[in-house]
């Protein structure tokens, strides 16, 4: 047990029990405890296998190869559709907690079991997200912003692929681009 989680822990005020419970259950995995995120964080030779957070409405564990994972009892569930590899269990109560104590053990087995053996996820490339047409537009636009855009890394072509197709409004999205087509020009990502 690392005391830097028993601090994170007693800090805690929605989720407290329900995650001090989670912590006892993954305990007896094998993994080493760490805070990382500001989370408690359950790796296996450096490689993290799960995470415990809080959320507004429910708390989770997260498997961070969960996508690996058989899910029998149908209850891992994918955070956004944009996550491509961690899964989670939720959980609005201790009664939640007790309820699924087996089921916790056997997947954090199963997620043990899937690092020791060196699975990897297989991620979607860059090229298989579709371009919100926005940004498409933009492209057609300007073929500086095109090549610009080509230039970045993979992953900060996600993200900004993410950013601009998160907003509903298509007004959003295009100042979105506007705003950040300086920083692409310049070759940096979102958050550079």
């Amino acid at each position: 047990m690392n005391p830097e989680v028993d601090a994170f822990l007693k800090r805690q005020e929605r989720w407290k029990a329900e995650l001090t419970r989670l912590r006892t259950l993954v305990a007896g995995s094998g993994l080493t405890e760490e805070l990382k995120w500001g989370k408690p964080c359950y790796a296996l030779d450096g490689k993290n296998v799960a995470l415990l957070h809080g959320f507004k409405e429910y708390c989770a564990i997260l498997f961070h190869k969960g996508s690996l994972m058989k899910d029998p009892k149908k209850v891992l569930v994918q955070q956004t559709e944009n996550v491509q590899a961690a899964r989670q269990i939720r959980f609005s109560s201790l009664e939640d907690v007790t309820r699924l104590e087996k089921t916790v053990k056997a997947y954090m087995a199963e997620a043990v079991a899937i690092e020791k053996a060196g699975l990897r996820v297989q991620f979607k490339e860059t090229k298989d997200f579709a371009l919100p047409e926005e940004l498409s537009a933009a492209f057609a636009k300007s073929a500086r912003l095109k090549t610009a855009f080509g230039k970045l890394t993979p992953g900060r072509q996600r993200g900004y692929i993410f950013h601009f197709a998160q907003p509903k409004l298509p007004k959003t999205r295009v100042a979105r681009i506007e705003k950040n087509a300086p920083r692409i020009l310049e070759g940096l990502g979102l958050d550079d």
